[in-house]
């Protein structure tokens, strides 16, 4: 909603808006008469097979009255032009871990992180002698990971998924 809110024009008539992230999906008429403007800007996102996408549209009025089918042809013509013309980029998923390991391994688990195309973005280094460190990993190469850290520690490092921090 903070995107809304800091890319809708206050001066506008209507700021209507959808998204669509995973299963969790929302529209706003905002103020137009119900299902004639956020629904057909939710079917636009869904006809381009897109998904973590918000669409917003802005209309000023100017006098001319479009009638309830010409606002749904008007709001879901508008987001499907914009969706098609939009630059897409693809996302694989990742998925956060955490592994823990005396600081004789941390040199040889670097190079396979690297390997996979991880990403390290927390060390701690305990007063025990631990290292704990935590990185994101394209969920397709979680399995390979876990193989060649296992290989390289001899079963003594596991890697354990863990929630993903509000900031990733």
């Amino acid at each position: 909603m903070g995107l809304v809110k800091s890319e809708g024009d206050p001066s506008a008539s209507h700021n209507c808006f959808a998204h669509c992230i995973g299963q969790n999906y929302r529209s706003t008429d905002d103020g137009e008469p119900g299902g004639t403007a956020g629904q057909p800007m939710l079917n636009a996102i869904e006809s381009e097979g897109l998904d973590h996408v918000c669409v917003m549209v802005t209309r000023y009025f100017g006098g001319t009255k479009l009638g309830t089918g010409g606002l749904v042809r008007a709001y879901g013509g508008c987001a499907r032009t914009c969706l098609k013309e939009a630059k897409r980029i693809f996302v694989k998923p990742k998925i956060h871990i955490e592994m823990s390991m005396t600081f004789n391994l941390v040199g040889q688990i670097y190079p396979l992180l690297e390997k996979v195309g991880a990403r390290r973005f927390k060390e701690d280094y305990g007063k025990d002698g631990l290292v704990t460190l935590e990185a994101t990993v394209e969920s397709g190469k979680l399995e390979k990971l876990t193989q060649l850290v296992k290989s390289a520690s001899s079963g003594s490092i596991n890697l354990k998924k863990v929630p993903t921090p509000e900031a990733e």
